[in-house]
């Protein structure tokens, strides 16, 4: 069976999209059958840029990245999500709506990258190293047997990850 993961970013345009991206990525290359997806509680409708280039960059895939909004996981006929991932503090402050499945929840905050100095160049690093961190985690997501974890022994090993 599929593990579908949310990852969540208020304007769902830069950190929740490289995660999706990644963590994509990475399942894809490593034969798991995990499928992520993100979403914001107030989507930007466009996809930074920069994130597109850093993705592509790292060889992912990027057709089909758009910002959308979690409403679209939050509705009765949604796909139930096995993990719901923050990866901004304003997001992860916000009240969500009920998830189907009821889903493990962990907030992993990383910097916004689109605030970078250092004009396009510095945003270009700082997107770059977000998605190498994001990328790192995306790894050890995938090291866990999520198959045969309990939600708590999941949400344990998700709150490991953020402390590894």
């Amino acid at each position: 069976m599929t593990t579908h993961v949310l990852i969540l970013c208020t304007h769902n345009s830069a950190r929740s999209v490289l995660a999706e991206g990644m963590l994509n990525h990475w399942a894809r290359k490593l034969g798991k059958n995990v499928r992520a997806h993100s979403a914001g509680s107030a989507p930007s409708g466009r996809v930074n840029p920069f994130a597109l280039e850093a993705l592509s960059n790292a060889g992912v895939d990027t057709r089909g990245c758009r910002s959308k909004s979690w409403d679209e996981f939050a509705a009765s006929d949604a796909q139930s999500m096995r993990a719901v991932i923050t990866v901004c503090d304003s997001a992860a402050a916000e009240p969500c709506p009920y998830w189907p499945g009821s889903p493990v929840k962990v907030h992993w905050g990383y910097p916004d990258p689109s605030n970078a100095a250092g004009g396009d160049e510095g945003k270009r690093q700082a997107f770059e190293l977000t998605r190498q961190a994001i990328g790192y985690r995306m790894l050890q997501l995938l090291s866990l047997p999520l198959d045969n974890l309990s939600n708590a022994e999941l949400q344990h090993a998700l709150n490991d990850i953020l402390h590894s």
